[in-house]
């Protein structure tokens, strides 16, 4: 099964947390990344990716809206909005 992360949606399809999943290596991203609002079930949109790079990337989870690394996006495991 193809796991759908939010780093790699296309600029304003709307997707719904379906779990956070942090790295070995940084496995304190997913508490962070919970506490900002990316819990299942949540809405997801990304709203714009830098020019150079597409680091940073620009979410809005719910009502908020987020700078996020790409490698942070990545964590966000995602299923399709209804």
């Amino acid at each position: 099964m193809t796991v759908l992360t939010l780093d790699c949606t296309m600029l304003g399809e709307r997707h719904v947390v379906a779990a956070v999943a942090a790295p070995a290596g940084a496995p304190e991203w997913a508490r962070w990344l919970e506490e900002i609002g990316f819990i299942p079930g949540e809405q997801v949109v990304l709203m714009a990716r830098a020019a150079l790079g597409g680091d940073p990337l620009v979410v809005r989870v719910g009502q908020s809206t987020f700078a996020l690394r790409r490698a942070e996006a990545a964590c966000v495991q995602l299923m399709v909005a209804p």
